[in-house]
């Protein structure tokens, strides 16, 4: 199994040196710093002089079979909180070019209608659907749309509104929150 003069390694620790003496199922290492240790042989393994184990012909190096022998690291689990603003946010542009093929024809009575059925679709589909937040984009203007918006919001009970973040919309735009009932 070992023989005097054999470079060998401790299993459970980080120790290694070079056999002096051999008794039964005990093995006299002389350690790298120069003590002399008494080691059962189930507790050391062979090395060659190229630091590569010669136990079982597994090709792994020492280096390899200690840290295997390390207890494994406790992983930590740390939730990572989502701020409000990475929610998903449903956007409805109310300007009528985007609503309609061609304004053509249209009076200014009939495009505020167009855009005002739109914005009580979306909220209807928000709060059937438990969408959270949306953003009506509506532009500055005159106002009209943004006033007619806000009486359409004033009055749904469920519904808070303001004005969107500016950084991102300008003054063009109304953030909606509903307030979800669990019991809906």
């Amino acid at each position: 199994m070992f023989n005097i003069g054999d470079h060998v390694a401790a299993l459970d620790e980080d120790i290694s040196g070079v056999v002096k003496e051999v008794k039964k199922d005990q093995v006299l290492v002389e350690t790298s710093d120069g003590f002399l240790m008494t080691f059962f042989v189930n507790e050391l393994i062979k090395m060659d002089k190229s630091s590569k184990l010669d136990v079982f012909n597994s090709g792994m190096t020492l280096d390899a079979v200690l840290k295997e022998k390390e207890l494994p690291k406790k992983r930590s689990f740390v939730k990572e909180k989502r701020s409000r603003k990475d929610e998903f946010v449903l956007e409805i542009d109310l300007h009528i070019e985007k609503l309609v093929p061609s304004k053509r024809g249209m009076s200014n009575y009939d495009i505020l209608t167009v855009q005002m059925e739109t914005a009580q679709r979306q909220i209807e589909f928000a709060i059937k659907n438990r969408i959270p937040r949306i953003v009506f984009i509506h532009g500055v203007g005159e106002g009209i749309l943004k006033a007619e918006l806000d009486f359409l919001l004033g009055r749904y009970d469920s519904v808070v509104f303001q004005d969107a973040d500016y950084q991102k919309y300008g003054l063009g735009a109304t953030a909606v929150y509903f307030k979800q009932n669990a019991n809906r």
